[in-house]
């Protein structure tokens, strides 16, 4: 298999709480996004789909603080593909089930603009996750 270069080969995410997060992300990316678990040690987790993995490390207590937050310099959110605008809609009820609140709920689904469908919610650390429908 040849390899696009340039594309990206893993993200690695620092968490506060790798329990918590571990629960967020392996119902979101294995359940929604068809990701599998690609690799689990005591401090870190990784999904993969393709080529491509995320990984989830528990950060260490001396740099815990300060918390993230998505506005200051760094990582300001992570966009995937969600297939087409009904299971965007099913995702964002099942969101709402698991009380994760929706972003911009005053525009959604179309707080990106009138021709993008996403849903836009946070993970346990509020790191911004947004979900695009591919038949926009």
């Amino acid at each position: 298999m040849r390899l696009t270069k340039g594309a990206i080969h893993h993200i690695e995410i620092n968490v506060s709480n790798l329990e918590t997060s571990t629960r967020f992300w392996k119902w979101l990316l294995t359940e929604k996004l068809h990701y599998t678990i690609f690799q689990k040690w005591d401090s870190g987790i990784s999904f993969k789909l393709g080529e491509t993995y995320i990984v989830f490390v528990q950060t260490e207590n001396k740099y815990n603080n300060p918390k993230y937050h998505r506005k200051n310099t760094g990582l300001n959110h992570l966009a995937f593909h969600g297939g087409s605008r009904e299971s965007i809609d099913v995702l964002t009820e099942e969101l709402k089930e698991k009380n994760i609140t929706i972003l911009y709920q005053d525009k959604h689904p179309f707080a990106g603009g009138p021709d993008h469908y996403a849903v836009f919610f946070e993970d346990p650390d509020r790191i911004k996750v947004e979900i695009i429908a591919e038949d926009e």
